[in-house]
């Protein structure tokens, strides 16, 4: 077996514009051995401009305009960081991202497009919508074309700014709005004499379309401001319902502070694409300036550029020899002219009709086709002769991480079993329930561990997301978090690696921790195969108050459970790249939330817990078994994450499922998508309590204020042993 070889650099792309995201698809084929490599950008996902105008005319969906960057990274190897970046510090070699510690680069490029400036209009954030970032655009189309459908706003629309873009739009926009039977009214709106971004043969056919079309082409006309239902023209106006800004790009304005040479607020690159001023930094697609050989703003270059930007960021981390990117003098200019026709332009030649609009949604459609269908790439065999049971273990999956990697409750069972009674007075509790509470003086405290597995290579966001986890022994047992020890396993890397991801978790633990009142006291790391992020916790009871067990909970008490079920299922998904950006988002962001409020508003449950590694079902039967009681659950009322009844029929389990299921002959009427999960490892789950009847109600509204995503699931039953599902 060849040994695992250390990280030594790091190489940080910034966006996920067009170049990136081809460098990230060579990369996954063709790594380069000891570089961590990482990915900042806002979202999950990077769309792509060029199918924009036939998502407003109707001819795709939103999905298919979108680069799965979560997908990507994962083939890639990969980290990738949700957040937007605003500074780079080439001092100190590190990039500025709301909310977080900066994010330390050996190497960096920057591929994060350009913005819509429109703000300086008056009434323009009130009123109109800017064409980038797309999602926010999208959202609003969609909107838009629903108040249309339904009569509450007329199919008025202006589009300002009379470029390539522009005119797209505004031919999309008719188009869609004539689809729905409507009579639309759609306005162009242009400060200079002409349609801008064409030959005068291409203006001339695209005039022609805007007029056959219906679209009212407004020539030498100032934008002075907008308000509700109309553009003003200076002394005239334009009726719009829904009025887009699409005057061009503009840089990003923190690439200002960089102090690198600009063009126009663009990075200034040589033929390497590195920066003139600074080799350790590049800059690909729309924020670059091409000094060598200048061009104008289309994704042409930013993809023909792909190949030499992955090429000399390897060189520059490997010390090799670098190429020089030579764009070519012309180029081929494909135009939707809002139906299923399109103008095509390269030089001075010129053609329009359906067999161009065919041939440009087949470039869009293949350039997609490569991030939608991932190389399959090859993994190390198993070998031939191997023990009996190894396949069965294997089952063809990689293990998960989370709680998804833990070992059986049958095995933990057994091991605990044979272990002696606690033969001191100051333990007041056995292994069993969440923590153990000890007595110490006049005070109660309880203290549990966790470890995690790292199942995201974002070192940060693991730690917060563990920290919620390990704390939610001390949350579900009604103590208040006292104090956080660390102990950390990472993958080899330099000594510089290691103390820039040491520093990313500790600052993650302490997110999560200093806000609830817990100090951290220390810690240990050691070196090893990947990212284990461990803690030990403790939390002092109220004085007076008794903690929280699962053996309190009486016949007719409420199941609350504070948290949706399925994130194991969601992550196994993710790990076999079948799993969308948006939905890994939505899950991580409910992972990171701290269960602090929740558990003071369950304060006075009879019994709780938190639901982890043995699924709902496990913790659910251990509440019940310890209180003597049955329960019975509402299938339909449990809360389950966006995408993971989906992912679970699809075939998609954690490690420990099996293991986990084998208690389902106590249950009775599993059937239906949600029967499954109740097996599904959860890490950093919600609480589950079994609350009064007469206060559960209540209960349930104040966690719902909270930003819960609570309900109330089932109720507890005489019925011992047994949990009934309906």
């Amino acid at each position: 077996m060849p040994p695992e070889l250390p990280l030594t650099r790091d190489l940080v792309l910034v966006g996920g514009g067009h170049a990136h995201a081809l460098v990230l698809r060579m990369w996954g084929m063709n790594p380069l051995a000891g570089v961590r490599l990482t990915v900042i950008n806002p979202g999950p996902t990077a769309p792509y401009t060029g199918m924009l105008p036939g998502l407003v005319a109707g001819h795709y969906s939103r999905d298919e305009l979108d680069i799965d960057l979560v997908k990507l990274c994962r083939f890639a190897g990969a980290r990738l960081i949700l957040g937007a970046a605003h500074g780079l510090d080439r001092n100190d070699k590190t990039i500025q991202v709301s909310g977080r510690p900066d994010i330390a680069f050996d190497v960096v490029s920057l591929d994060i497009g350009v913005h819509t400036q429109m703000l300086t209009l008056d009434g323009f954030d009130e009123f109109g919508t800017a064409v980038k970032p797309i999602d926010g655009f999208a959202s609003k189309w969609t909107g838009f074309l629903n108040d249309v459908e339904t009569g509450a706003c007329a199919p008025e629309a202006a589009v300002i700014g009379g470029g390539l873009g522009g005119a797209e739009l505004a031919l999309a926009i008719n188009h869609r709005l004539s689809e729905l039977g409507k009579e639309p009214d759609v306005s162009l709106i242009e400060a200079k004499g002409r349609l801008t971004g064409v030959s005068p043969f291409a203006r001339a056919l695209l005039t022609k379309e805007l007029e056959k079309a219906g679209v009212r082409l407004c020539l030498n006309s100032n934008v002075t401001g907008i308000e509700q239902g109309r553009v003003l023209l200076g002394d005239k106006s334009q009726s719009s319902g829904f009025t887009v800004g699409s005057a061009g790009g503009v840089p990003h304005a923190w690439l200002g502070s960089i102090g690198l040479r600009l063009e126009n607020g663009f990075i200034s690159v040589d033929e390497t694409l590195a920066s003139v001023d600074d080799p350790d930094v590049f800059a690909a697609g729309d924020c670059a300036h091409l000094s060598k050989s200048p061009r104008p703003k289309a994704g042409v270059f930013a993809v023909r550029a792909a190949p030499v930007l992955y090429h000399n960021l390897k060189s520059r981390l490997s010390g090799t020899k670098p190429k020089a990117f030579r764009p070519q003098s012309t180029y081929l200019k494909l135009i939707s002219l809002g139906g299923r026709k399109a103008i095509g332009e390269k030089g001075r030649f010129s053609l329009s009709g359906q067999a161009i609009w065919t041939w440009k949604n087949h470039i869009d459609q293949k350039f997609m086709d490569q991030f939608r269908a991932l190389p399959k790439m090859a993994v190390t065999p198993v070998p031939q002769e191997k023990a009996v049971g190894v396949s069965e273990i294997l089952n063809d999956k990689p293990l998960c991480g989370g709680c998804g990697a833990k070992v059986g409750a049958g095995a933990l069972h057994d091991a605990l079993c044979v272990l002696p009674e606690s033969q001191r007075n100051d333990v007041l509790t056995t292994a069993g329930d969440d923590a153990a509470v000890l007595k110490i003086g006049g005070r109660k405290q309880v203290v549990s561990v966790d470890h995690l597995r790292a199942f995201d290579n974002d070192p940060w966001r693991m730690a917060k997301i563990a920290t919620v986890h390990a704390l939610g022994d001390i949350w579900a047992m009604g103590a208040d978090p006292q104090s956080v020890l660390v102990s950390l396993i990472l993958p080899r890397m330099s000594e510089t690696l290691q103390r820039r991801t040491v520093r990313e978790i500790m600052h993650g633990v302490q997110s999560i921790s200093a806000p609830v009142g817990a100090e951290i006291v220390g810690g240990h790391t050691s070196m090893g195969a990947e990212l284990t992020v461990g803690l030990t916790v403790t939390g002092l009871l109220p004085k007076g108050k008794d903690a929280i067990t699962v053996a309190g909970a009486l016949p007719g008490d409420r199941l609350v459970l504070t948290k949706p079920i399925g994130s194991g299922t969601l992550l196994a998904a993710e790990m076999a790249g079948d799993l969308s950006g948006h939905h890994l988002s939505s899950l991580l962001g409910n992972m990171e939330t701290p269960q602090s409020s929740a558990a003071q508003i369950l304060s006075e449950a009879h019994a709780m817990t938190d639901v982890t590694g043995f699924g709902l079902a496990g913790h659910l039967m251990a509440m019940c078994d310890k209180s003597g009681f049955g329960a019975r659950l509402e299938l339909a009322a449990i809360p389950v994450f966006d995408g993971a009844i989906e992912a679970c029929n699809r075939g998609h389990h954690s490690s420990i499922y099996k293991d986990n299921a084998l208690i389902s002959d106590k249950f009775t009427g599993l059937t239906g998508d949600r029967a499954k999960l109740l097996f599904d490892p959860q890490t950093a789950g919600g609480l589950l309590a079994a609350v009064s009847p007469d206060s559960a109600e209540d209960v349930l509204k104040e966690l719902l204020l909270a930003g819960y995503e609570a309900a109330i699931i089932g109720t507890v039953t005489d019925h011992a042993g047994k949990i009934d599902c309906v």
